[in-house]
């Protein structure tokens, strides 16, 4: 029997089994194909990988159902609550006598729903604080190596290549993915985590794709491209669409830019640009090089003119010192012979008893005494100033100035050189250093 009209007046009854494939039947044939808008409810995810949920409205609600081998290939992931429209036919399920929809296509339900789902979704995230400035990383000033996921077709990848070159020339490494599609976001987080897993990755990542509508641009919404790029330890610039496009990869990169090309731009210095600075860097350098060792040459100069004329100083000091000296030899000489021809003509004088001559003698003796301990301790005095003298004389001694270094340039007739003007081209100096003496022949300004 295979419909209720089939049915003779004569058997007026029927299995529950019959009544319900008489249904599945018609069903089937009436609704083969349909497209029904509502909210996700009661969403569950089987170990098999099928999909089960209702799908309502303010009034009625229906079982649906999407098989393993169309959930794997969705672009969008379901999410309790979503508006969307499910694609494809109505079926009824006899263990339990309910009608439900066997999706086999998903579509969001107007971009307005969409929008819905980007703000809740960016806000969940954000609580996660996958969105932080605190935990951006610093772009490399100058990388070496860059790192490009996009599709291997199209002008996009041609223009950043192109700008890149025109800047600075880099190695650039292209990771091809699919920008837009079912695979897209998985492929996409697979080519971030990938480039981190180099064992010698890029020093700089960056995501791009042209422009689209925000269902062309949703793989970059997807939260497995968001966790894959907030993960990433290599620094990421999001490059996705136009200007006035905002993905969710945006608030998860390090640094986003504008368009893919201005992605390039930001991604290194131009070349001309930094050579000028490097220039000007160097000439400041030189500069202050030049002044510095001018500095250093003037207070070295300094230096050598007072030590020259402390030599002349404790020459001088030296001197007088020998002029005392003998000075005092003289005196001390001249004092003892007049005492001497004193005594010679008391002597000579003496008409009087022996004690008077004796009394003369004592005296000499005490005044011999007070004479000779006077001039032990003005020698003694003497002595010790010349050992001061010569102490301070040897601490001003240029040839202590050799030992730290220094060197001391005469000309042949024993004359200082002071001054590079002095120096004759041919002609020959003496070079003092620390260890000795060599001949010097000065060959050229």
């Amino acid at each position: 029997m295979t419909s209720l009209e089939a049915t003779t007046p004569e058997k007026q009854e029927y299995s529950v089994t019959e009544i319900s494939n008489i249904l599945k039947r018609k069903v089937e044939l009436e609704f083969s194909q349909v497209r029904v808008r509502g909210e996700i409810s009661g969403l569950k995810i089987a170990p098999s990988g099928h999909i089960y949920f209702s799908i309502k409205d303010n009034e009625a609600v229906m079982a649906a159902i999407c098989w393993r081998g169309v959930a794997s290939k969705l672009s969008i992931k379901l999410e309790e609550g979503m508006e969307i429209i499910c694609i494809g036919s109505i079926t009824t399920y006899p263990m339990q006598s309910k009608y439900q929809i066997i999706v086999n296509q998903f579509q969001i339900s107007g971009e307005g729903a969409l929008m819905a789902l980007l703000l809740k979704r960016k806000e969940q995230l954000a609580k996660e604080g996958l969105f932080d400035l605190a935990k951006k990383k610093k772009l490399p000033f100058l990388p070496s190596k860059i790192g490009i996921v996009t599709s291997p077709t199209g002008a996009v990848i041609r223009d950043m290549i192109h700008r890149l070159s025109d800047r600075m020339p880099v190695h650039v490494l292209l990771w091809p993915v699919l920008v837009q599609g079912d695979q897209a976001a998985s492929q996409i987080a697979s080519a971030i985590d990938g480039f981190n897993q180099m064992a010698s990755p890029p020093d700089l990542i960056i995501v791009a794709r042209g422009g689209g509508s925000i269902e062309d641009l949703w793989a970059f919404n997807e939260e497995i491209v968001v966790r894959a790029a907030y993960n990433s330890k290599i620094p990421l610039i999001s490059a996705v669409g136009h200007e006035t496009d905002t993905t969710l990869i945006d608030y998860a990169s390090d640094l986003r830019a504008p368009t893919p090309s201005a992605a390039a731009e930001m991604a290194v210095p131009v070349k001309a640009d930094l050579l000028l600075m490097i220039n000007d860097k160097k000439r400041r350098i030189d500069h202050l090089v030049a002044q510095i060792i001018n500095n250093k040459k003037t207070y070295l100069n300094s230096i050598t003119r007072i030590i020259f004329a402390n030599n002349n100083l404790m020459i001088g000091a030296v001197q007088k010192l020998d002029h005392l000296s003998m000075r005092f030899e003289r005196s001390v000489l001249s004092y003892l012979l007049d005492k001497n021809n004193y005594l010679k003509l008391m002597v000579s004088k003496i008409k009087k008893p022996l004690q008077l001559i004796e009394n003369h003698y004592n005296k000499l003796n005490y005044n011999f005494m007070i004479l000779a301990k006077t001039a032990n301790n003005s020698l003694k005095n003497n002595q010790d100033k010349l050992i001061y003298l010569s102490s301070l004389l040897e601490s001003y001694n240029y040839k202590k100035t050799l030992q730290r270094g220094f060197s001391v340039l005469r000309s042949n007739d024993n004359k200082l050189i002071k001054s590079i003007d002095q120096i004759q081209e041919n002609n020959q100096y003496q070079l003092e250093l620390k260890d000795g003496v060599r001949i010097m022949i000065a060959t050229g300004k």
